[in-house]
Order: C-alpha cells, then structure tokens, then sequence
C-alpha cells in the first residue's frame, strides 16, 4: 500500500509528465503554423527554442526522480 507522501510524489510525477505532453503538442502546433507561414516562422522561433529547452529539462526531472 502507498503512503500519502508516495501518492503525492506520484501525483506530482504525473502532473509534470502531462506538462510535457502539453509541451510536445503545443511545439508540434507551433511548428505546423511555421510550415504554412513565413511570418509565423519569424514568430514562433524563440518560443519553439524555448519549449523545447523546457522540455529537455523536464524529461530530465522525471528521469531522475523516478530513480528515486
């Protein structure tokens, strides 16, 4: 059986990982509209940079404390 603090640990690794996912999708988005728009691409490149570092970190998080 899990203690409260193992739930929250979990619940929290949980949250995060949809943070990711919500990441993913939202550079994937971000690249369509630069496909379709040079204006767009000008745009969002800063933003695209920035959420994929974002994601990079998370992904690092998750891996490391899962270990725990």
């Amino acid at each position: 059986m899990a203690t409260p603090t193992e739930k929250n640990h979990n619940k929290h690794l949980d949250l995060l990982h949809n943070y990711k996912i919500h990441l993913i999708k939202y550079v994937e988005v971000l690249e369509r509209m630069d496909k379709q728009s040079e204006f767009a691409k000008e745009w969002n490149k800063n933003t695209i940079e920035e959420r994929k570092q974002e994601i990079q970190i998370i992904d690092k998080i998750l891996k490391n404390l899962i270990r725990f």
